[in-house]
């Protein structure tokens, strides 16, 4: 049994495998049916969410599953019980659990009592399905992700940053994070990337600044500046103003770069209108690309023999 909770939780085998298949799935969508019996995915949602409820109800639908969707707030976890508690009983209902929730202490947690894998579909650390999507789409416009460089800049200290830093550095990219002082990567993180980007040929750095992390960038990627949960929003746009993804900073790449954003986007702060709707926007496409992204990791995680789950080549 495997579990996702982060983005180096798969080989670098299995991450391009994974997004191979989620190639295959998007080609043709209804083609195969590998939850079907049905087999059960609790999603359980302890963040509100527009996306990764709509990407996960209706993959697992596509797979033949049936999806368990929770709100939190109206189960007993909104009235104490235990995450552990609650893995137990699902493991004995469902065949796999996805969660969005806060620290990812609460979701390790979960994985330690389950009996049935568990996906992150967001915590406080990671966001390691919004990812798969994000190389999905990279692939899909460069051909392959290695030897890509990927700028990320903004808040550098979210999950989004960490998952680019990981991900990114076990695909083989060079990963350029940027963000000003507060808001700069977990420093281990930044170590781990980087022992992963020695066995893949790829890189992980902080750089000086928003401009420096964009210099002939492949992919110049951004999030919100305030995300779900925090009040200081005032302080925190007066912090990243240099960083705001604009026409200008976009010219830094190179010509053929691409713009990417997880959504929901505030348009006019991390990003410009400009930006998110102009030629080089490829947003709507990375939303998209969660939905077949996804589908690839809960076939392969409810059934890890990827050659008999895809056996017309989608894991080659």
């Amino acid at each position: 049994m495997r579990h996702f909770l982060k983005d180096d939780d798969l080989t670098r085998d299995e991450q391009l495998a994974l997004i191979a298949s989620a190639r295959r799935l998007k080609a043709d969508r209804f083609a195969r049916q590998p939850l079907a019996g049905p087999k059960s995915v609790a999603v359980i949602f302890e963040k509100e969410s527009t996306r990764t409820r709509m990407s996960f109800q209706v993959g697992i639908a596509e797979l033949g599953g049936n999806p368990v969707v929770v709100d939190a707030k109206n189960s007993h976890l909104s009235r104490g019980e235990t995450i552990e508690d609650t893995a137990r009983v699902l493991s004995r209902y469902v065949d796999a659990i996805v969660i969005r929730t806060f620290g990812d202490d609460r979701i390790n947690a979960l994985a330690k009592a389950s009996g049935v894998p568990v996906v992150n579909a967001l915590t406080d650390g990671y966001h390691p399905c919004q990812l798969l999507a994000d190389l999905l789409t990279i692939a899909e416009e460069f051909g392959e992700v290695a030897g890509r460089t990927i700028a990320y800049v903004g808040d550098a200290a979210n999950n989004m940053s960490h998952s680019y830093l990981l991900a990114g550095a076990l695909a083989g990219a060079h990963v350029r994070v940027a963000g000003p002082s507060g808001y700069r990567p977990d420093p281990a993180i930044v170590e781990r990337a980087n022992v992963l980007a020695a066995a893949s040929g790829g890189s992980a750095v902080v750089a000086a600044d928003a401009p420096a992390a964009v210099d002939g960038a492949d992919v110049v990627a951004t999030d919100t500046w305030v995300s779900m949960g925090q009040n200081d929003r005032e302080q925190r746009l007066s912090d990243l103003e240099d960083y705001r993804l604009d026409a200008a900073l976009l010219s830094r790449a190179a010509r053929h770069a691409i713009v990417l954003h997880c959504l929901p986007a505030h348009r006019g702060e991390e990003i410009t209108d400009e930006v998110i709707d102009g030629p080089r926007s490829r947003v709507f496409d990375q939303a998209e690309n969660r939905l077949h992204a996804q589908k690839a990791l809960l076939a392969w995680l409810m059934n890890p023999d990827m050659e008999s789950t895809f056996p017309d080549g989608a894991a080659t």
